[in-house]
């Protein structure tokens, strides 16, 4: 094959957040199962694709090593890599898209890479929690996939998403963390049960809140956390008769002795603190702090805060169980609650 034939091969895109090199692996992987390259096929050199895809050689060096390690490529020492086995397995495909990339979203990936194998070729895109930025990436996808696997979270807009959603096939797609209204037809997801979870979760820690009158639950109106929450929190605080209260902005609320604070965002969690460490309320004992979402600093922070949370890892491992047995379930993540002395 002509070297300026190969360059037509290879995608590069930009939005993407999956590594460049890894793009540039896959995309060889990728024409080599449509009969693309052969045997023995020279690649251009590390220079050659460094210029014109304006990526830095180590990246090109990264790829091909990649592909080396996998017994795809062979290299001659000072001669550049060739083709080394076309007799490959035919990789999975998945278009896999986060509203953002957090420490949690992180160990969901991580887990379900690992989970799901080598044989695998991700595209993984961040929109920002940006509606048209998410529209835009879906719509404009230049490639087919086996596998759409999709998290669904947008600070503006999003009322039609499920129109987006409702173009790709109900075979290729997984939702991931909640359920979306006016998805059509049998598909697979993986989801929390928002109202459910926050409700079970302080029912468990019911014995620890009897030393306090008034739960409050941090939400910021302009927030991609959906509603259900709330009515979660709500129903708790009415059906075991505590006051409850909805935060909208932290930095106008006064702390007060007997009060329980619930933070969904990190920012807010070092707002609370800023303001418990000015006050001279003792936390666990004054005032209570429950967090959403473990993290390990939470495990030391006020000598351990509290957690509420969602068990990502097992997200990642049931989203890629999914894809491995092409399997349409269903399935609710499992949500605890960690004990700690804040409260």
């Amino acid at each position: 094959m002509k070297i300026n034939n190969i360059y037509k091969l290879i995608y590069i895109d930009e939005f993407s957040a999956t590594p460049k090199y890894l793009q540039l692996a896959n995309s060889i992987i990728k024409g080599i199962h449509e009969g693309h390259f052969e045997n023995e096929e020279i690649l251009p050199s590390l220079n050659e694709l460094s210029f014109e895809y304006e990526i830095s050689r180590d990246t090109v060096e990264r790829g091909y090593k990649h592909l080396k390690n996998l017994g795809i490529l062979g290299s001659f020492p000072g001669k550049g890599y060739f083709i080394k086995n076309t007799d490959i397995k035919k990789q999975l495909r998945i278009f896999l898209i986060f509203n953002k990339l957090s420490y949690h979203k992180k160990i969901i990936y991580d887990s379900l890479v690992e989970s799901l194998g080598d044989n695998v070729s991700i595209d993984f895109y961040i929109y920002n929690n940006d509606y048209l930025l998410f529209k835009k990436l879906l719509t404009h996808r230049k490639e087919d996939y086996d596998y759409f696997v999709i998290i669904a979270h947008f600070l503006d807009g999003g009322e039609n998403v499920h129109e987006i959603i409702n173009t790709i096939p109900k075979d290729k797609l997984i939702l991931l963390d909640k359920k979306i209204p006016g998805i059509t037809g049998e598909f697979a997801s993986v989801f929390e049960n928002f109202e459910k979870d926050i409700f079970v979760a302080l029912e468990k820690a019911k014995p620890k809140l009897l030393k306090y009158h008034t739960i409050k639950i941090i939400f910021p109106e302009y927030t991609y956390f959906p509603k259900e929450i709330l009515n979660g929190f709500m129903h708790f605080c009415q059906d075991y008769a505590f006051i409850s209260k909805v935060v909208h902005k932290l930095e106008d609320e006064p702390l007060k002795k007997g009060e329980v604070y619930i933070n969904l965002m990190e920012s807010d969690l070092v707002t609370l603190i800023e303001k418990i460490i000015c006050s001279k309320l003792k936390v666990g004992k004054d005032i209570g702090v429950i967090s959403y979402n473990d993290t390990p600093l939470k495990k030391i922070i006020l000598s351990g805060i509290t957690t509420m949370s969602t068990d990502f890892q097992k997200m990642g491992q049931l989203t890629a169980k999914l894809i491995l047995e092409k399997s349409k379930a269903q399935i609710e993540v499992p949500f605890g609650l960690t004990l700690r002395s804040s409260l």
